[in-house]
């Protein structure tokens, strides 16, 4: 059985387990449930009703949320010529692509987000086995293999987000920090939510987004009505 803090008890209390809750009630709730000295991250995670199995049917993609994530990603830039200097400009801590890519099969994993330009994917691709088991393989459907390497840069930096569905059919996603007000809370969610119903695959049969759960890092888990 594992064990649940006092904290974490007091706050499950608030919450109707039975009970889908509106959107700006759920932010509420999860303010009031706070209650820890870090600034939690606030994660969403809906279960869809796809058929995994079925390559016509995979979420995958991204999006910039309006009120950012409240963290700074790292980005590296695989990229060449004058597109080096751009991606430095908008803030990658690294750009280029024999360089980069020798020192990435040596071990360095130190940023969150890879981005390439289509020309340097033939070099990147070497490297599908140590980025794609940590999901930091750059691809065309989540936005990370573009031409525009320099507002690719500053969109991730500025809190725009990669996700795809697991192999059970549910997309994961952060969506803000606890110290977010709940007017913030309210958009990144209502955002994420919208950008990825309007993706349903042709086709997912009956109820697309079957259930949607918001929950901070230590807290509690809060059903969203999401008809």
């Amino acid at each position: 059985m594992v064990h649940k803090s006092k904290r974490y008890r007091a706050a499950a209390e608030k919450i109707d387990r039975n009970k889908k809750y509106e959107v700006g009630e759920a932010t509420k709730l999860l303010k009031e449930c706070g209650g820890t000295k870090f600034d939690q991250t606030v994660n969403l995670a809906i279960k869809l009703g796809i058929d995994p199995k079925q390559s016509d049917q995979t979420i995958r993609g991204s999006v910039s949320l309006p009120k950012g994530t409240g963290k700074t990603l790292r980005v590296v830039a695989f990229c060449q010529g004058p597109d080096i200097e751009a991606a430095k400009a908008a803030g990658a801590i690294a750009a280029g692509v024999d360089e980069l890519v020798e020192k990435v099969q040596g071990g360095w994993l130190e940023f969150d987000v890879a981005i390439a330009t289509p020309e340097a994917m033939p070099k990147v691709g070497r490297l599908g086995r140590v980025l794609g088991p940590k999901g930091l393989m750059p691809s065309p459907k989540g936005g990370t293999v573009t031409k525009d390497i320099a507002t690719a840069t500053r969109e991730f930096i500025g809190g725009k987000i990669e996700f795809r569905n697991d192999a059970d059919g549910n997309v994961h996603a952060p969506v803000g920090k606890l110290s977010f007000t709940e007017k913030d809370l309210e958009e990144n969610i209502t955002a994420f939510l919208g950008h990825v119903r309007a993706m349903r695959p042709a086709g997912a049969k009956g109820v697309f987004i079957e259930k949607a759960v918001v929950s901070s890092t230590m807290g509690p888990g809060i059903m969203l009505r999401t008809e």
